[in-house]
């Protein structure tokens, strides 16, 4: 098998392994079981997640070593599509046409940015350069974190999160970068003290990842994540690695329609959740079985019958008659009277 077969093979089941690791997430969080919505060790099915996301980074990882980032990174992109097909397929929670839909837009989105982007000589990050991008990284984060614990609605709280997350991640990777250019050109003398810095990113991001899916559903956070993850590497390459995108100035407007093209794809994800939830709090509170009645007509409980509006008082098996204990019956405003009901017979 050649070297660009490898990378594509690594690519595509590390994307798979990232998929069932976020489908095994978004069910422990469905759940809705006691735990921290952030660290639910007691769910052994959290732990496979984990071991599952750990696997697919170490494949993400051999498949960069093997290949160009311009084509490993994309590939990374169908995440999102494979979760949707395993998530219907295994756990019964299907997606809507408008999911589908803004899955596929974030993906080829990304997987176009991602491919114009063009990798420059491989460099590691210099001591002030990982102050830079740690510190930056973390007033990110914590900007992304503070408007989701303030957020009102479920859905723009996971995306927060998620996005958060999604930073995170895409740091660990720079750092990851960074770390595997130190130690092939120079051994591993002088870059140990980036390993602790990757493995909190990445703990971060693990931790972030797991509340995004609480409560909103397994697309819109995982759409997120898969989009902001690559968009921060690309980011920190563009700035600090001296990458650039193809074809110039030509390459720079494509870059914009695809990442037009991929956040257009996220504003369907949650538009989509947000209809759900606003579907979900106006059926709130109503009796399982009972239909929603008009305004001002009272509604009617199965097994009793029906109570026309404004009589009140009306005996079951009477119909017509007024009970005595409804009291004295009071005339139209403006009048004075009142009628007393005549005692029952």
């Amino acid at each position: 098998m050649s070297p660009l077969a490898l990378s594509v093979l690594l690519a595509l089941v590390s994307a798979v392994a990232y998929a069932v690791g976020a489908v095994l997430q978004e069910g422990v969080a469905a759940a809705g079981r006691t735990g921290s919505q952030y660290l639910p060790v007691r769910q052994p099915a959290w732990w496979a997640a984990a071991g599952l996301n750990g696997v697919g980074a170490l494949l993400h990882v051999g498949a960069l070593a093997w290949g160009p980032l311009s084509l490993v990174q994309p590939l990374g992109a169908l995440t999102i599509v494979f979760a949707l097909p395993i998530a219907a397929v295994f756990v019964r929670r299907r997606a809507g046409a408008m999911a589908w839909r803004g899955a596929l837009m974030a993906t080829v989105g990304l997987a176009g940015l991602l491919s114009l982007t063009e990798t420059a000589h491989a460099q590691a990050l210099a001591g002030g350069e990982q102050l830079v991008v740690a510190g930056s990284a973390a007033g990110a984060m914590a900007v992304l974190f503070a408007g989701a614990r303030g957020a009102g609605r479920r859905v723009l709280r996971s995306v927060l999160l998620a996005g958060a997350a999604g930073v995170s991640f895409g740091i660990a990777s720079v750092f990851i970068k960074s770390l595997a250019v130190g130690w092939s050109s120079g051994g591993p003398a002088g870059h140990w003290q980036t390993v602790p810095t990757v493995a909190a990113f990445a703990a971060t991001g693990l931790l972030l990842s797991q509340a995004a899916y609480r409560g909103a559903g397994l697309t819109a956070p995982l759409a997120t994540v898969t989009v902001t993850n690559p968009v921060v590497a690309s980011a920190v390459g563009l700035t600090l690695f001296d990458e650039s995108f193809r074809y110039g100035t030509t390459g720079v407007l494509l870059a914009c329609g695809s990442a037009l093209v991929a956040g257009t794809g996220l504003a369907l994800l949650t538009a989509g959740h947000a209809r759900q939830d606003a579907g979900e709090e106006s059926t709130a509170g109503l009796l399982p079985g009972v239909p929603a009645q008009a305004s001002g007509v009272p509604a009617q409980v199965p097994g009793m019958p029906p109570q026309e509006p404004g009589v009140p008082g009306q005996v079951s098996g009477l119909p017509g008659q007024v009970d005595r204990a409804a009291g004295p019956v009071r005339c139209p405003p403006g009048s004075d009277q009142t009628v007393t009901p005549p005692a029952l017979k």
